[in-house]
């Protein structure tokens, strides 16, 4: 049984920013919502390494690579957030000095900071081992 496209049916484009239902096009073509009218996706690597190209066709916009051919807006958009997560794991010293709190130089004391350390003899002569504590619960085998 053939049930007949209602009206306003038959395409529902949605922003790719926000979900949003999609009413005007932004400088790169593609349909976005009034909010994101002035915003562009930025440049998108593929998983084979090469760049991504925007493109819209006959069924909506779609990303083109040289060499895996055309790609999905959805899964061009997942390459996206990938290609982000594997920019933080290359930088994590960005990342980390955004995460440190600044100290004054009025705060630092010029001693450094002592840990409890733990000193261990075995029977033999001249053998000591320091145990800083850094692993509780571990039996280093000493007696």
């Amino acid at each position: 049984m053939r049930i007949p496209k209602r009206y306003g049916e038959s395409r529902n484009d949605s922003c790719p920013f926000c979900d949003k239902q999609a009413l005007a096009k932004n400088k790169q073509g593609l349909l976005v919502c009034l909010a994101h009218k002035e915003t562009n996706l930025p440049d998108i690597k593929c998983l084979c390494g090469s760049w991504l190209d925007i493109r819209t066709g006959k069924y909506g916009p779609y990303f083109f690579c040289i060499n895996c051919g055309n790609i999905n807006l959805k899964k061009g958009l997942e390459m996206l957030e990938y290609s982000k997560k594997k920019q933080e794991k290359n930088n994590p010293e960005k990342k980390e000095e955004i995460q440190k709190p600044k100290i004054s130089k009025t705060n630092v004391s010029d001693k450094p900071l002592q840990k409890k350390e733990k000193v261990h003899y075995k029977k033999s002569k001249d053998e000591f081992i320091v145990d800083t504590g850094k692993y509780d619960n571990f039996d280093y085998g000493i007696e």
